[in-house]
């Protein structure tokens, strides 16, 4: 059984992953009050807010699937007719093999892993034998994702298969870290919308879905509230968009492998450092890559990164979190200490892959 896993926020811890599974957690079973209170007043004591719901459930629920391994349980969305199932990183961990079982019912299906991709949290694996019927979910643009709209999670929490909760967008463009203890992949993962639909245990790797049937987001962390050590924070949740699913899973799947991630980096292999007090001090730079951001701007093994343009950087995560608001192609001023001295120098900064 895996713990959960720490999301670093800024003032706030978060967990996900699983009790029974690996997958995401969140203190709130149901719907948060927010949620309630605006699906009240849109409906009006009518039947149209509920008729929407039922045919968003009956159009989107065949798409997403149940991904049991050998320890751990969490959810899937179907991508293609061709058995491609994207999911996240964390819920497959280090297998290759998994049992499938569809929301259609019927005998779990055997799939095979095409390819994960940690820094981002997605994986997708196939189908080995893909049946007939099977049913690709749409997937809408997560750039057209408004706060306050109505959204529904879509997965399997606590094992419960095809369950459904519903909320509202509650934000767009968060970026987040998840832990790497308990099984967690340790991403920094930027553009993330927030939403107050329960997000429980089996949930990561599910459907976050609009009423207009299309998946816009892939459901993968929940908050804690860090004054209550491991408790959870009701009704925040997090889900990776969809035109980062899309953009990850159509290279996996062409090529096996990510080469555009669409994210920034310095291409350089790095540890933190601290000062005479044993208190964070920068970035230690171990290696570069021949030909990377940094290299062709004169950084080299043994520089300790101190600011990325106007960001102190202190530890690796605060470096990851930095890049993580930057885009590849940019040019941004790195601050270090080469032997003793304060130095500057421009990066064009390269892609994630």
């Amino acid at each position: 059984m895996r713990r959960p896993r720490t999301l670093l926020l800024p003032g706030a811890a978060a967990c996900a992953f699983a009790m029974a599974a690996s997958a995401c957690t969140s203190g709130a079973a149901g719907n948060s009050p927010e949620a309630n209170a605006q699906v009240a007043a849109a409906s009006g004591g009518g039947g149209d807010l509920q008729a929407a719901y039922q045919s968003t459930v009956k159009d989107v629920l065949p798409s997403v699937v149940q991904i049991t391994t050998q320890q751990d349980l969490g959810s899937g969305v179907v991508y293609d007719d061709k058995g491609d199932i994207v999911t996240n990183a964390h819920v497959i961990g280090d297998a290759t093999s998994f049992q499938v079982s569809l929301a259609t019912g019927g005998s779990p299906l055997s799939a095979k892993l095409v390819s994960s991709f940690p820094a981002s949290d997605l994986a997708v694996i196939r189908l080995t034998s893909p049946p007939k019927g099977l049913k690709p979910a749409d997937f809408g643009d997560s750039g057209k994702v408004a706060v306050g709209q109505i959204v529904l999670a879509m997965g399997n929490p606590l094992g419960l298969s095809s369950s459904v909760t519903q909320g509202i967008v509650s934000a767009t463009g968060r970026t987040v870290s998840e832990g790497s203890s308990g099984g967690g992949t340790g991403a920094t993962i930027p553009d993330m919308v927030q939403t107050s639909a329960a997000i429980n245990p089996g949930n990561s790797g599910g459907a976050l879905v609009n009423l207009d049937n299309q998946v816009i987001g892939i459901p993968t962390l929940a908050a804690t509230d860090p004054q209550f050590g491991s408790g959870a924070a009701p009704g925040i949740g997090f889900a990776i968009p969809s035109s980062t699913v899309k953009r990850i899973a159509d290279q996996i799947i062409k090529s096996g492998k990510v080469t555009d991630s669409g994210r920034a980096a310095l291409d350089v292999t790095v540890r933190g450092v601290v000062d005479q007090n044993q208190q964070p001090a920068g970035v230690a730079i171990v290696s570069v890559s021949k030909g990377g951001a940094a290299a062709d701007a004169g950084l080299r093994a043994g520089d300790v990164i101190t600011k990325v343009g106007g960001t102190p950087i202190t530890t690796v995560q605060s470096l990851t979190t930095a890049l993580a608001a930057l885009t590849p192609g940019a040019k941004v001023q790195v601050t270090y200490d080469r032997d003793g001295a304060t130095r500057t120098t421009q990066v064009t900064l390269g892609s994630l892959g």
